[in-house]
Order: C-alpha cells, then sequence, then structure tokens
C-alpha cells in the first residue's frame, strides 16, 4: 500500500469506541498539505456537553475551534471523539473550554488558535469562555465566530 499523510491513523475508517474520558482520548493528526500557506480551520461543535464537576448534572455548550494550521492538522474524527469525551467528565465550563485548546495546542502546533465556549445558563446564568494563543497571523481571514449572545426565549 502507498504511504500516504493518513497511513498512521487508527480510528478514520474504522469501529472506534467513545473513549472513557479526555485524558484518554486519542486525538490524531496529519501532515499539514498546504504547509506554508496561511488558511483557516473552523469546527463547530453546537451540542457539545459535560457535567457540573459538583453535582454532576449535564452542561451544554456550542463550542467554536478556529485555527491557523502550522505542520499538522487535527484528524476530524479523532476531535469528535475527544469532544465526546467529555459526556462523562466533570469539569467547570472554563476548565472545559481552555483544556481543549492547551490539547490541541500541544498536539498539532497551529500557528494561532481561538476557541469560543458559548455555554447555556446554569441557575438562570449563560457562561461563555474564550481563549486564544496570542495576535492572529497578519494577512489570514478570520470570521466572526457567528454565535450571538444568549437572549432566553425574547
Amino acid at each position: 500500500m502507498t504511504e500516504t499523510i493518513y497511513s498512521g491513523l487508527t480510528q478514520l475508517g474504522r469501529q472506534t469506541e467513545a473513549p472513557a474520558s479526555p485524558e484518554t482520548a486519542v486525538l490524531e493528526k496529519v501532515a499539514n498539505p498546504e504547509a506554508g500557506t496561511l488558511y483557516l480551520v473552523r469546527f463547530t461543535a453546537p451540542e457539545f456537553t459535560s457535567l457540573c464537576p459538583l453535582t454532576g448534572q449535564p452542561d451544554f455548550a456550542h463550542l467554536v475551534i478556529d485555527y491557523v494550521p502550522g505542520p499538522f492538522l487535527v484528524e476530524s474524527k479523532s476531535l469528535k471523539l475527544y469532544l465526546a469525551s467529555f459526556r462523562n467528565h466533570g469539569a467547570f465550563h472554563e476548565a472545559c473550554t481552555v483544556g481543549i485548546a492547551k490539547r490541541l495546542v500541544a498536539e498539532i502546533q497551529p500557528q494561532w488558535l481561538r476557541i469560543g465556549g458559548y455555554w447555556y445558563p446554569r441557575g438562570g446564568i449563560p457562561i461563555d469562555v474564550f481563549y486564544q494563543t496570542g495576535e492572529a497571523p497578519k494577512g489570514v481571514w478570520i470570521p466572526d465566530q457567528g454565535v450571538q449572545p444568549y437572549r432566553g426565549r425574547g
């Protein structure tokens, strides 16, 4: 079989069990086929779930992850499984949002990354958490994340 940038992947194209926790989830990467080109990659997870670490009640968020690739891209199935691993994981909104960003930075070494965690109300108060690694590279188009502030029923 011919070697490609996809040859080392262990989850794509195979039935894969959902990871038990974010710590055990495997984030896979591939070589950036457009290395040297400035462009943005966006992942949107409008149904992200985790658990409150104190009550065990579910928390829900709309996550938007933007990154300018460096040497690697994150493989999307592994990202989906990683995000799903939070379903039974207890952590505050801030820890989930920033932790996801830091894990991605460690794994794929992007030129720039930002995450918006738009959390649905808990106790009547929505919590939004934002993190980025620094200034965005000049010359790359970075659109607004497009998530409106929580307005309730009105």
